[in-house]
């Protein structure tokens, strides 16, 4: 097992599906970062050495916000939207679509969420 940023990276996956398990990083940026190191595509995690591993993870900081950071990144924007109490922070505290959906007939779970916490909200 390879550990990358405290997430643990099974061997027997090749490289571009198993780093979209950390936070913030996708397929493609994964291909992407494998292109930079030099790692063939069929490569798996369990062939890495250390002088890859090491340099996936200096990419990965240098040029992308990932796990903890953009998890608190996230909720910091989230958070700034219902505190200046605009309709798309309504919507995130009330757990409703934000971006414009219906929920007459779609959103069941989004609407199940709003249901569960909706006491905990007032």
């Amino acid at each position: 097992m390879v550990y990358i940023f405290g997430v643990t990276l099974p061997n027997h996956k090749k490289v571009k599906y198993a780093l979209p398990m950390l936070y913030g990083i996708n397929q493609a940026t994964a291909e992407v970062i494998c292109d930079q190191v030099g790692i063939s595509e069929h490569c798996k995690m369990g062939q890495l050495n250390d002088f890859q591993i090491s340099r996936i993870c200096k990419i990965i900081e240098q040029t992308h916000t990932f796990e903890n950071d953009l998890r608190k990144e996230v909720a910091f924007n989230i958070k700034r939207l219902s505190d200046i109490g605009c309709y798309r922070g309504y919507r995130h505290s009330y757990g409703l679509p934000v971006h414009g959906q219906r929920t007459h007939t779609n959103a069941r779970t989004q609407r199940a969420l709003s249901r569960k916490y909706r006491g905990k909200n007032k």
